[in-house]
């Protein structure tokens, strides 16, 4: 998975309790493992399996991806600004791979 990319938007500065919205995408071909490929077999289930999301360390967001999800998985949810620091996301899929990602926000 260290090929793919993973891409977030969150604001640079934001106002102490202000809430504003984090976006996240990562490319991954989220193969189900219900299709069969040219030779008949089926090909094996690699999907993103877990999406984590940490905030100076400690974990604010966290989901379980199961295989209805679409290739290149786009997530998005709320935080409130509350200090300044880095978010840390990390997507984790089947074979146990994982990419992260870190992005920082200023609070005043």
């Amino acid at each position: 998975m260290a090929a793919n990319r993973p891409r977030v938007k969150v604001p640079k500065t934001a106002k102490k309790g202000d809430v504003f919205q984090i976006k996240t995408l990562v490319t991954h071909a989220m193969e189900t493992g219900l299709r069969k490929g040219k030779d008949g077999n089926p090909i094996p289930r690699d999907i993103v399996n877990t999406f984590t999301c940490a905030f100076n360390g400690k974990t604010v967001f966290t989901m379980k991806l199961e295989p209805a999800i679409s290739a290149n998985p786009y997530i998005a949810f709320y935080q409130q600004a509350t200090e300044s620091g880095d978010y840390t996301f990390t997507w984790t899929d089947d074979a146990g791979d994982s990419v992260s990602k870190t992005a920082s926000i200023q609070v005043s």
